[in-house]
């Protein structure tokens, strides 16, 4: 089993124990993980993604998209087709369910479905208090030593 030791960037950074669990589940996923239904993940600029998965033979209402705690779901499952007799079953009818984990402020934006290709858009939106600014230095006192210099008196 592969897993990866995390120990030496908890020591000097804070907040990052969601990545380290994200890339240790990756790996079991992937060892014991199916290649169905195949899909890209597209990048289209510095705030734009795409995931495609190729869902032939699934019509809308056959497939349900829900995002729940940062967790993007694509299921799909294949109503009953009555009674068919085939020669041949060479078309993937199973059902399925996809997860993709998606990074802070990553929203899904809308889903199309086109000539068997289930895509999904995803854009990146920081809000306006996490984007970096410039922190001008004064002479003021600050709260921190306002509140010091009552407890001195």
């Amino acid at each position: 089993m592969n897993t990866i030791d995390f120990t030496p960037l908890y020591r000097n950074s804070v907040g990052f124990d969601r990545m380290a669990n994200l890339l240790d589940a990756a790996f079991r996923s992937d060892a014991a993980g199916s290649g169905y239904p195949p899909y890209n993940i597209e990048s289209l600029d510095d705030a734009r993604y795409a995931i495609t998965l190729a869902v032939a033979g699934f019509s809308e209402g056959d497939l349900d998209i829900h995002v729940e705690g940062g967790v993007l779901t694509v299921s799909g499952r294949k109503q009953d087709e009555g009674e068919r007799r085939y020669l041949h079953r060479g078309i993937a009818n199973r059902a399925f369910e996809r997860k993709f984990n998606l990074a802070e402020h990553v929203e899904v934006t809308g889903a199309k479905l086109e000539n068997g290709l289930l895509t999904i858009a995803l854009v990146k939106e920081i809000p306006e208090a996490m984007k970096p600014r410039k922190i001008s230095i004064g002479n003021g006192a600050l709260e921190h030593d306002a509140g010091s210099a009552d407890q001195a008196a």
